[in-house]
């Protein structure tokens, strides 16, 4: 087993990142899990994650924050507390726009994992 706190883990970015977007691997397959890797994202207000696809799916789930999904032709607002499904291949990305910082986990095959 493996136990982390999310202050223990130090945050970093991605390839297209803009400073005020930190991403913080939380279990991933340096520590062992074979299948899927959890991170934990912050956004700042004003601020989005890349707009950008892949080829694998990824899982989201809003902790604090509210914004818009935007993805090809559409623009989709979430709250705290809402889930979301990405499928591959679908041109997306996360815009923060209240005025406290936007959080959210992802979950992705580790595989695939981002590479910090």
């Amino acid at each position: 087993m493996i136990l982390k706190h999310y202050a223990e883990v130090k945050p970093g970015t991605y390839s297209g990142t803009p400073a005020g977007v930190e991403m913080r691997e939380m279990i991933t397959a340096k520590d062992g899990a074979p299948n899927f890797s959890l991170r934990v994202f912050d956004v700042q207000p004003g601020l989005s994650t890349p707009f950008h696809s892949h080829e694998w799916e990824h899982e989201v789930f809003i902790l604090s924050g509210n914004g818009t999904i935007r993805t090809e032709g559409k623009e989709t607002p979430f709250t705290a507390g809402d889930s979301v499904f990405i499928a591959p291949n679908e041109t997306h990305c996360f815009v923060a726009e209240s005025s406290a910082p936007l959080r959210f986990i992802c979950v992705i095959p580790s595989k695939n994992q981002c590479r910090l």
